[in-house]
């Protein structure tokens, strides 16, 4: 069995005690999201610091979106869509490492 993640990243639509509540309950995952204007509960700005790098993973997958066979899944086996995904990491890696070098 996999082992589940010990913290949970999300945005404002995961604000809520009894979400973040049975997340650590029952799965001991410790939910990371920042506070909604009109909620209640106290921010931990230590936390956040986590919360602030979210962008980066966000801005990848951003950047995969770009091609539309990821973007529209056309593959029926996982493993020939991982691939897709394996090359288009290739591919942005090699853009930022040669930016003149057109792929």
């Amino acid at each position: 069995m996999e082992r589940l993640p010990p913290r949970l990243i999300a945005d404002k639509a995961w604000d809520g005690r009894t979400l973040q509540r049975r997340l650590q309950e029952e799965r001991g995952i410790d939910l990371i999201a920042p506070k909604r204007k009109n909620s209640r509960r106290k921010q931990d700005g230590r936390k956040l610091r986590r919360y602030k790098r979210r962008w980066k993973v966000e801005r990848l997958f951003a950047w995969l979106k770009r091609w539309r066979r990821i973007a529209t899944r056309w593959e029926r086996k996982a493993e020939n869509f991982l691939g897709f995904i394996h090359l288009g990491c290739v591919v942005l890696l090699l853009r930022r490492l040669y930016p003149k070098v057109r792929l």
